[in-house]
């Protein structure tokens, strides 16, 4: 299984190249949003896209349910390792093989996959480049129905520094060594549009690298090249560490997965993000671009 760089990213000629390797575990993560007013969104399985449609033999997490804390009054929110690993392992995943996650809308379901399990310290992980729709797109075979893997034991450890909580972030407010980085679209950062979670604008001093800005037009990530001047105009490349946030702690996962492409060794996501930060009035916030 060559051409695996170990920074997040596979394509879908790796997948298609490799799709039978005994070794390997294809899942479908997908999650939808469905805007609602005043906000900000109504949460949906993708499940019912998945077995409509599908990676020939990929299998379906509900992130939702599956590898979210279902005991947290936020969404999303990470679960202890333990029971992480417990939901992982069912789903077949053990040390030995190699995991692609996609999702058939944004990749950041599939980011976010892929740095909860990067962040227990399981690096055989990474991200359909492109996700489904590219997938489909070049006219690659496709299943439809229910596909699992055999359930296998693994155990997983959480790295403390690839997760933020708001103390943290509230600390690094004014910390030269810790640049916070939003990855919402400009007029939610700037507090122009309606949708909001709870307040309007963003976590003071934090910077604005949206998550749609590191996609080509074919869903795939941009190159280091054309990456790059995104986050170094941000400052997060001049300083030691960052901490991506966003609405509930998943698009965050796409500015951090950037980050790691282009070499960053601390990088954190603000796991509750703005669905704890905007409705906590006691927080800093501003707005503007």
């Amino acid at each position: 299984m060559s051409n695996w760089d170990g920074k997040g990213l596979v394509s879908t000629e790796w997948l298609a190249k490799n799709l039978q390797a005994p070794e390997l575990r294809v899942y479908d993560v997908t999650v939808h949003l469905r805007p609602v007013m005043p906000g900000p969104y109504e949460i949906e399985s993708g499940r019912a896209d998945y077995e409509a449609a599908q990676v020939p033999g990929a299998a379906f997490i509900d992130l939702i349910k599956d590898i979210s804390d279902t005991t947290s009054n936020l969404p999303f929110m990470l679960p202890p390792a333990d029971a992480l690993a417990k939901a992982f392992g069912a789903a077949g995943i053990a040390r030995g093989t190699r995991v692609v996650f996609y999702s058939t809308n944004s990749p950041m379901w599939a980011t976010r996959a892929w740095w909860m399990l990067r962040s227990m310290g399981f690096d055989d992980v990474a991200v359909l480049d492109g996700g489904f729709g590219k997938w489909k797109a070049e006219g690659r075979a496709v299943a439809a129905g229910r596909q699992s893997y055999a359930a296998a034991d693994l155990s997983l450890t959480a790295d403390p520094r690839a997760w933020a909580d708001k103390k943290a972030v509230l600390e690094a407010i004014g910390d030269e060594t810790v640049c916070t980085i939003n990855a919402l679209s400009p007029d939610v950062f700037s507090g122009d549009s309606a949708l909001n979670y709870g307040r309007k604008g963003h976590i003071t001093g934090s910077k604005n690298v949206p998550y749609a800005d590191l996609l080509n037009e074919n869903g795939t990530f941009k190159s280091a090249d054309q990456l790059r001047p995104l986050f170094a105009a941000a400052g997060a490349l001049s300083r030691p560490r960052t901490i991506c946030y966003c609405g509930g702690g998943i698009s965050a996962t796409m500015d951090a997965l950037a980050l790691v492409r282009l070499g960053a060794k601390d990088v954190a996501v603000y796991d509750a993000s703005m669905w704890e930060w905007g409705n906590d009035p006691s927080l800093p916030m501003e707005t503007g671009a």
